[in-house]
């Protein structure tokens, strides 16, 4: 028997079919048709426990656990890329410590009881060491995948299907990379289509809400027109994707990418690109990017880096004023060195630590952003170019998933942790923390909505995952917890365009996974809808209308 046979006989089946790999571990989680890797990966044997090796093939662990999601040349397919330009500050010791204990912020559980020490240092050692080549994605490579599906003129002037186009579900399914179109007002599925694998990050609206985005994690953008419920156009953008955004005015959309270290700016009429962005600093360095969001009121796009501690944001103005580097009077000429003077100039926001994640307040001036490992949150303000406070937020809070209200007369920000059994609510006016509420595990998503006088929150990140805590937003105690699904993972809620039902998923693949859909009022089920792993769903008019009580 050969050496890679031999290692291959020590990982798991069960390992496999968790369907999740190595990288979700690494905290790169956290994405429509396309694989990413057509070379056949052999299947893992069955072994009872794991059992030494003095000398671990890397190779074939790598084949046998992570290929079949990651690909075989380590450039990503349904899970990301595993290669040193995507694992960033990650070192050799925490790989190790990672693949044998997980992550909170992924659903992957740890490899230890499969993987001997030996075997996972020589798998970290394996992911950490750059290919002979550097992979790239030009803007040629960019261009030459960019495919129209559609002639605009040929697209009707009405919705076909005859639901209201506001109160429309885009209902993502992971387990069979399907996408569903529910109607919000009967509760009832209207359309099913495949798409590209492992979409992330939430798919963006235009702001008449006839047209949807999708990203996946192999960098795939896709659009998709909900009247006459067919794809028009897409292209590839990247090789690792983490998110897209769309411009308040529906003119552009932005493509944060993990590999290459870019952003990419497309014309949302056609996917046509217009701008691809080197993501580095002044020293050369390249970084990853955590996350691109829209801000409508600024006419821009702001990025947080993973690897650089800056912020970016991108102007959009047809004629913008020049950027420039380091405080100024103002724009005559001599009072600054211009950085950039074209199309799509970047105002960098230099900081002291890294966002790994962030939220806008409303006026969109602000930027509460925490790091992963940080102990405690920012706040950055982008006019200044400063950090002006820290937030009380250790325990890895999931800030892109917070949401907002009004408390006794205030507006409070209420946000998940991944790491820790709570959430935390705080004072938007002085960022002081109002409420630690204590909760069965670290959670994911948060949701609510104007109409609803609760907030709701999984706990995805735990033994008791099947749970959902409803917390009442008057006096921030809980008041009931669901299990839609004893057993099974409950996560992700959003309201129809109302506020009268609350959709969950529970997210299982078939025939366990639904759509659990509650009276929001009465916190009793009303339907449910079979499902394969839906994961979030999007409701047309939250999305556009800028709810509070969701994510954008």
């Amino acid at each position: 028997m050969t050496s890679r046979s031999v290692t291959a006989s020590r990982i798991t089946r069960p390992l496999v079919r968790l369907g999740l790999c190595l990288a979700l571990a690494l905290s790169l989680a956290p994405a429509q048709p396309a694989q990413a890797a057509d070379a056949e990966t052999p299947a893992p044997l069955p072994a009872s426990a794991p059992v030494p090796s003095p000398t671990p093939d890397a190779a074939g662990i790598y084949a046998s656990v992570c290929a079949q999601c990651h690909g075989a040349d380590r450039l990503g397919g349904m899970g990301p890329a595993l290669i040193p330009e995507t694992l960033g500050r990650l070192t050799p010791e925490d790989a190790r410590a990672t693949i044998l204990a997980g992550r909170p912020a992924t659903q992957m559980p740890g490899f230890s009881g499969a993987l001997e020490p030996a075997m996972a240092d020589a798998l970290a050692g394996l992911i950490l060491t750059p290919l002979e080549q550097t992979p790239t994605w030009p803007l040629e490579r960019i261009l030459a995948s960019h495919r129209r599906l559609v002639d605009p003129a040929d697209l009707p002037a009405e919705p076909i299907h005859g639901a209201d186009a506001l109160n429309l579900f885009v209902v993502v399914e992971l387990g069979d990379h399907h996408a569903t179109i529910l109607d919000g007002d009967r509760l009832e599925p209207i359309h099913r289509f495949q798409t590209h694998p492992a979409l992330h990050g939430g798919p963006k609206f235009t702001p008449d809400g006839r047209f949807v985005y999708f990203a996946s994690r192999n960098g795939w953008i896709s659009k998709f027109d909900l009247h006459s419920l067919q794809s028009v156009a897409e292209i590839r953008a990247g090789i690792n994707t983490r998110n897209l955004a769309l411009s308040g005015d529906g003119r552009y959309v932005a493509v944060a990418n993990y590999l290459p270290h870019s952003l990419v700016i497309l014309s949302a009429e056609d996917l046509t690109p217009l701008n691809v962005i080197p993501v580095v600093d002044d020293s050369g360095r390249g970084s990853r990017v955590s996350a691109v969001y829209a801000a409508p009121p600024r006419s821009s796009f702001v990025a947080a880096l993973k690897d650089i501690p800056e912020i970016w944001e991108i102007k959009l103005a047809d004629d913008p004023l020049p950027v420039y580097n380091g405080p100024m009077h103002d724009y005559r000429l001599g009072e600054g060195t211009a950085r950039q003077t074209g199309r799509f100039p970047v105002q960098r926001t230099l900081l002291a630590d890294y966002l790994d994640d962030f939220f806008f307040d409303p006026s969109y001036r602000l930027v509460l952003g925490a790091a992963r490992d940080a102990d405690q949150g920012q706040v950055v303000h982008l006019d200044a170019r400063r950090k002006i406070a820290d937030l009380d937020l250790a325990g890895m809070p999931h800030l892109g998933s917070g949401i907002t209200w009004e408390y006794q007369g205030r507006q409070v920000l209420a946000t998940p942790h991944l790491k820790e059994s709570r959430v935390s609510v705080i004072d938007m006016t002085d960022w002081h923390t109002i409420a630690r509420i204590e909760t069965l595990g670290p959670g994911f998503f948060m949701r609510s909505h104007e109409a609803s006088p609760y907030a709701w929150v999984d706990v995805f990140f735990g033994p008791h995952r099947d749970a959902l805590h409803v917390i009442d937003k008057g006096t921030l105690e809980i008041v009931k917890t669901l299990r839609p699904s004893p057993g099974l993972t409950a996560a992700h809620v959003e309201f129809d365009r109302y506020g009268k039902y609350a959709l969950v998923s529970v997210s299982e693949p078939a025939p366990n996974g639904a759509l659990v859909i509650y009276d929001a009022a009465t916190l009793e089920e009303v339907k449910r809808l079979p499902m394969n792993k839906p994961s979030g769903k999007y409701n047309v008019h939250n999305k556009i209308s800028g709810s509070t009580g969701t994510s954008h």
